[in-house]
């Protein structure tokens, strides 16, 4: 249940965020899609891991960081899909080049792959889960503030958060 309402909600924020960064009709579509299937690699990983109440093993956390390449080889054969499973491929890719499966770096990250990360990690931080509460809005502002020019793009985080001070304007929710 909670994953199908992270998609949900990722796929949402996405489409309204893209257009806010007033990416081309289509982009946005692929977009969408990514941050409906950016986790989709997660069923080739162990739910006792995915699951897991305490801090994750180096082992784990290496079986954890296969689940972008296994969403690509998912969504990869799938023609018209072929955007979104690069979106896919690199939504844990850092802007500072330190996230992985191939430590890109700024623009070298599709747009999509930098919108899709900056979703999933708040939807993180303002979600339960098995190991800690959600966090505060303003501790996941100040985190994704923080975080922008190293682990997110500048761009998409600045507006990310007008849209979120805003109430999501013509979001359909």
């Amino acid at each position: 249940a909670y994953t199908g309402d992270h998609a949900g909600r990722a796929r949402a924020k996405a489409r309204r965020l893209a257009e806010e960064l007033h990416v081309p009709g289509q982009m946005v579509r692929y977009i969408e899609y990514a941050a409906l299937l950016h986790d989709i690699g997660k069923i080739g990983i162990d739910g006792a891991i995915l699951t897991k109440p305490g801090k994750l093993t180096n082992e784990e956390y290496d079986e954890i960081k296969k689940h972008p390449a296994i969403g690509y080889q998912i969504l990869a054969p799938i023609h018209f899909l072929g955007p979104v499973s690069q979106m896919v491929l690199y939504h844990q890719e850092w802007f500072n080049g330190m996230g992985y499966p191939e430590g890109l770096k700024g623009e070298e990250i599709p747009l999509g792959a930098r919108i899709v990360a900056t979703i999933d990690a708040w939807d993180a931080m303002r979600s339960d889960r098995p190991y800690r509460k959600a966090l505060s809005v303003e501790i996941a502002e100040s985190e994704l503030t923080k975080g922008a020019g190293r682990q997110f793009d500048p761009q998409v985080v600045e507006a990310f958060l007008r849209l979120e001070k805003a109430g999501w304007p013509e979001f359909e929710k």
